[in-house]
């Protein structure tokens, strides 16, 4: 006799379990191994950015509850507060004078110190250890040597019949002083610019060299192309850096009071005393977001002309 199935039995298929393809392990596996960076970022990063967005709208002074005020902060900003403007052109003013001069210093110093005379080593070493020092202990020595009376720099004008200035006592002098302490740091730039010319080809200068071209020639037309990369990324990290100038008024103002009739009152020190002095830490998270506003348009702005100067070996990259 035969037995008849139901129509409506389904046959059971046995389970199979799931295996994770090879890409999907990959994937996996990289996620565990970057889950500390993860996990720091959103505590760390990510949770305080997002705090400061929403404090820039609130009245908060730390020791009371956040008060939402909407764009208040911001219209006192700019409408209320004399020192944000002041603050932000003496920024802008370092920004644009001492950008420019120390990517050219360290580019020319890079060129000087990769020509084949004996002793490089140790001229190479002498320019770079002064980045490897502490930045107040520098900043203190400057102050020194910056000293109108008795500081190594006015004795070192008057040898040659040059009356040196106040430096950092004279308004019109501190921003320039600054940007001449600069100078002192050229050694980290000088470092990066000396490698990228250790990879330029010496057959495209040996080539320019046949075809008549001069030594200005030369670097004109294949130095600084070669190296536009590095100068590249030097110009626009020098412009964040710049807008974060804090340290060297910080310290070398009587407690960052922002020296003579306000002239190093830079950004970062008008946010930081609107911070912990005033305690308005809403009105200071505001400054914040503006400051980052400025750097994201400018460095922006860099990336897209970028391209009309920057040469790679590999091709233009757009």
């Amino acid at each position: 006799m035969h037995t008849e199935v139901p129509k409506n039995t389904k046959t059971k298929r046995p389970r199979t379990k799931k295996t994770l393809s090879l890409k999907q392990k990959e994937g996996l596996q990289g996620y565990i191994f970057i889950s500390p960076w993860i996990i720091g970022f959103l505590c760390i990063t990510a949770g305080p950015l997002l705090f400061s967005l929403y404090g820039s709208f609130t009245n908060y002074d730390v020791t009371s509850r956040m008060d939402f005020i909407g764009l208040s902060n911001y219209i006192k900003m700019v409408t209320n507060d004399d020192l944000f403007w002041i603050s932000l052109g003496n920024t802008i003013y370092y920004v644009v004078i001492s950008v420019p001069l120390t990517v050219f210093g360290a580019v020319l110093l890079a060129v000087l110190l990769n020509q084949g005379i004996p002793g490089l080593r140790i001229f190479r070493t002498i320019y770079y250890l002064p980045t490897v020092l502490s930045g107040v202990g520098v900043y203190l020595l400057w102050m020194q040597l910056l000293n109108p009376t008795t500081g190594l720099v006015n004795t070192m004008l008057s040898w040659i019949g040059i009356q040196g200035p106040a430096w950092l006592l004279d308004p019109n002098w501190t921003k320039p002083a600054l940007i001449f302490m600069k100078f002192w740091s050229l050694g980290g730039g000088m470092l990066l610019y000396l490698a990228s010319l250790q990879g330029v080809p010496k057959s495209l200068y040996e080539a320019a060299e046949i075809d008549g071209a001069n030594a200005f020639k030369r670097f004109i037309h294949i130095t600084l192309p070669m190296i536009s990369p590095v100068i590249f990324f030097e110009f626009v990290t020098g412009i964040i850096g710049g807008f974060q100038v804090f340290q060297e008024a910080y310290v070398m103002t009587d407690n960052g009071d922002g020296g003579p009739a306000n002239s190093l009152v830079f950004f970062n020190l008008h946010m930081w005393d609107k911070a912990f002095n005033v305690f308005d830490m809403g009105y200071a998270m505001a400054m914040s977001w503006v400051l980052f506003i400025i750097i994201l348009i400018l460095t922006l702005i860099n990336l897209k002309l970028a391209p009309r100067w920057v040469h790679y070996q590999g091709g233009d990259q757009k």
